[in-house]
């Protein structure tokens, strides 16, 4: 270790206790060889470690780090896990989070970005090809998906599973599970991992894979950042599409739209590549869905709007090469007959594999430039059981969302496939063969938050009081026996895999299940 961190350690282990107590950080001590930007106390650090994308919660730490090496993230935790007064430490990527789930009060947030150094930037992100496993990368967490696209399409390769959103890090959203319209097919992206380098709640670095260290490995994904922090991931990779063709269509029953999306990822081999869904009101804001129609189709789509009041919109997607393209339109036409959306209103567009991927990365400049992304986003995403999703679509989206006039983001619905999950993962969902995902992504562009999380409430505890058992999804805070009760038979894994590899609860205390 260089001299240079052993005085470092030393210092910063005096700094958080001295006789046994907490006492208050002091940059000025901290010595002259650790530059500025490794360990940070000042005023915008601390600002920038307590926002996050929900803008609802602010928790300041005491203090930043912002490693250039793994080994810098090793040796912080070591210090914790070994002092007699361990501090708190939570990983934070691009804090896409709602409710201060990457924040930790009174400890260390690791700004994992700053691995991405100049330094670094070359050997972060390593194409491969693995004779058992076949193609594959190699890539820090702490890199966005947006970069581990570009870089695998530069060999004809790619990622198979992705989230709608790709300016994230891969150890956020394999924290998580990273969902979007590929999930039915390819499962989360937590079931495209072959193998991690996590730094555990111990301060050990342990590389893990289903055969090695498995027990660590099936914990760590969908884990919530409770077993330790993520540091490397080896990803599979298949050939990468050049185009895509791209289709909505629109129904005003909703039973009808359930039941062809279920059909549609039914349909193997030949099946799409893709599929999910979106409610439009008739008090949407047209910006919110008609950019990607034409104008006489926003047209025709709202006088049928007028008349339904709700219109279930279905975006389904198929892959194709330009090498191969003969046929596209029919074969496309082919998976759409028999269905029941309203006669008409199917609509169809090219676009380049990169354009769909990144189209929210359209709308957020966008959004950005009117000054309505730097909002409060109260968003609450949930797993529907298909048994209860016809009374989830009358209670919540009818009774609750649609009366009361006020919606202000995407409303999602669509369905996806157990047997593309692992159960060993900490990952949730739902009892079933099928289940929805469902995101009420609001805006709170008036700032006023607090209205849309008491819907939120309301709508959670209606599904408690009518037997609807979701799972949320980037839960919000809970108490223990909500948490619970989430986990449901998972709990008691849950508990021991924590006792196991953060024992002394260290890691992500944001998350607030075990503190």
């Amino acid at each position: 270790m260089p001299s240079s961190m052993i005085i470092f350690l030393t210092i910063l282990s005096h700094l958080i206790s001295i006789n046994g107590r907490n006492v208050t950080w002091n940059a000025s001590l901290l010595p002259p060889e650790i530059p500025d930007n490794k360990l940070r106390r000042d005023a915008e650090a601390i600002e920038l470690a307590s926002r996050d994308f929900g803008k609802i919660v602010n928790i300041k730490p005491d203090a930043v780090l912002y490693p250039s090496s793994v080994d810098d993230i090793l040796n912080l935790v070591s210090l914790s896990y070994n002092s007699t007064t361990p501090f708190r430490v939570a990983g934070k990527g691009r804090g896409h989070s709602i409710r201060g789930q990457a924040m930790v009060k009174d400890g260390v947030v690791v700004e994992m970005t700053s691995l991405n150094g100049v330094k670094n930037k070359n050997n972060r992100i390593i194409i491969l090809k693995d004779p058992e496993l076949g193609f594959c990368a190699d890539v820090g967490a702490e890199q966005l998906w947006i970069d581990v696209l570009n870089a695998t399409l530069q060999q004809g390769l790619s990622p198979v599973s992705w989230t709608d959103y790709l300016y994230l890090t891969v150890g956020g959203t394999l924290s998580n599970a990273g969902i979007s319209g590929q999930t039915f097919r390819h499962g989360p992206q937590i079931s495209n991992v072959y193998e991690l380098d996590v730094i555990t709640g111990k301060g050990e670095l342990v590389t893990c894979s289903n055969k090695n260290n498995p027990e660590l490995f099936y914990a760590v994904l969908g884990g919530l950042g409770q077993f330790g922090i993520i540091t490397r991931a080896r990803i599979r990779l298949d050939n990468a599409p050049s185009k895509v063709k791209w289709v909505k269509l629109i129904y005003y029953d909703f039973s009808a739209y359930s039941r062809d999306q279920e059909k549609l990822i039914s349909i193997n081999d030949d099946g799409l590549n893709y599929l999910e869904g979106s409610l439009i009101m008739d008090y949407s804001l047209p910006d919110s869905w008609k950019s990607w129609f034409s104008p006489d189709d926003v047209a025709r789509i709202s006088s049928l709007l007028t008349n339904h009041k709700i219109l279930y919109c279905m975006e389904a997607v198929k892959y194709y090469n330009y090498t191969n393209t003969i046929n596209e339109d029919e074969d496309v036409d082919k998976l759409f007959e028999g269905l029941s959306y309203v006669p008409g209103f199917i609509f169809k567009k090219d676009a380049t594999y990169m354009d769909f991927l990144n189209r929210v990365r359209v709308e957020e400049l966008l959004l950005q430039s009117l000054g309505l992304w730097d909002v409060p986003h109260p968003w609450l995403n949930m797993f529907v059981p298909k048994s209860r999703i016809m009374d989830f679509n009358q209670r919540v989206f009818v009774d609750i969302i649609h009366k009361q006039n006020r919606s202000t983001g995407p409303l999602l619905a669509y369905p996806t496939k157990r047997n593309t999950w692992d159960d060993r993962m900490s990952a949730v969902i739902p009892d079933g063969e099928i289940f929805y995902v469902v995101g009420l992504l609001h805006s709170a562009e008036d700032g006023d938050w607090e209205t849309w999380d008491n819907q939120n409430k309301q709508i959670l505890d209606l599904c408690k009081k009518i037997g609807i058992e979701v799972k949320e999804y980037l839960s919000n805070q809970k108490t223990k026996e909500e948490w619970i009760l989430h986990f449901g038979s998972k709990w008691e894994t849950f508990v021991q895999r924590k006792t196991q590899f953060d024992p002394k609860m260290i890691l992500s205390p944001g998350q607030n299940i075990f503190n």
